[in-house]
């Protein structure tokens, strides 16, 4: 087996595809028909994200809305997050009058990148949030959300011409600098939202990579044996500190995302 075919082999964890493949050369399909509609690896995993999601807080809503305490060191945990988001992420966002209808989306989005982050560290499986299009989706609901929240509070037009600050110019040197800070602050408005997409690709992409370059040493080296158990140890050692590392990577993109979402909207809602 060649290098490059290593490397490729090796490098599928971090690429969509249409099947999931496992060791001794076994592949599981897609069937035909869900890849035709556009479902692919990561579009599975991003439903068993879901469903996990699903069979951790309906149950968890249910109990808080019958009154029952929300007991157990899991439960506690999960509860512990929530009310940390929601008191120094959220509320000093946006504002402890305006935030209460957001509470519900961005803790949903913590989680859902947290587990598609995590999800990866699951041999042979993938990182859904190493894809662009699906970061791209991610912070293109942020985006619709900032844009619907800022022209509900300030209207249409006034959330528009808000973008740019209030100036004591004279008229004539208004007609000049307002429009082209006009076109700034619309340009900044869609290249954050496209560096939100971006840096959690990369992050977790470049993490992925890291670790699958790591082995590849294993198999490079393996024509020497001396060189090849020197390698190998080495490695995998190096392997298993850099997926602690992934680990907390995994949960601080999911908590940097989050906050600059909460931040955006803030934006939205507090204008110049």
């Amino acid at each position: 087996m060649s290098a490059g075919i290593d490397i490729a082999e090796l490098a599928g964890h971090v690429k969509d595809s249409t099947s999931f493949h496992y060791p001794s050369g076994i592949h599981v399909d897609i069937p035909e028909f869900l890849t035709n509609i556009g479902i692919t690896k990561y579009v599975v995993l991003e439903f068993v994200v879901a469903a996990v999601m699903c069979a951790v807080f309906i149950p968890m809503a249910v109990k808080i809305k019958g009154g029952k305490p929300v007991k157990g060191r899991f439960w506690n945990l999960i509860e512990v997050f929530l009310v940390y988001l929601k008191d120094q992420v959220i509320i000093p966002s946006i504002g402890k009058k305006h935030a209460a209808p957001y509470v519900p989306y961005l803790w949903t989005l913590f989680f859902f990148v947290l587990l598609c982050n995590l999800i990866g560290m699951v041999p042979w499986s993938g990182t859904p949030t190493s894809a662009l299009s699906v970061t791209a989706v991610l912070a293109l609901s942020t985006f619709g959300v900032v844009l619907v929240t800022g022209m509900r509070r300030h209207g249409v037009k006034g959330y528009w011409l808000g973008l740019v600050p209030h100036m004591d110019l004279h008229p004539a040197l208004g007609c000049i600098l307002k429009p082209l800070l006009f076109g700034i602050e619309v340009l900044a408005l869609f290249i954050k939202h496209g560096v939100l997409a971006i840096r959690l690709m990369a992050n977790m992409f470049a993490g992925h990579v890291a670790l699958a370059v790591i082995m590849m040493f294993i198999v490079m080296s393996a024509d020497v044996i001396y060189i090849w158990f020197v390698v190998t140890i080495g490695s995998v050692l190096l392997s298993v500190v850099l997926s602690a590392l992934e680990l907390f990577i995994a949960l601080l993109q999911a908590y940097i995302f989050t906050l600059l979402s909460a931040l955006f909207i803030g934006m939205s809602v507090h204008q110049h």
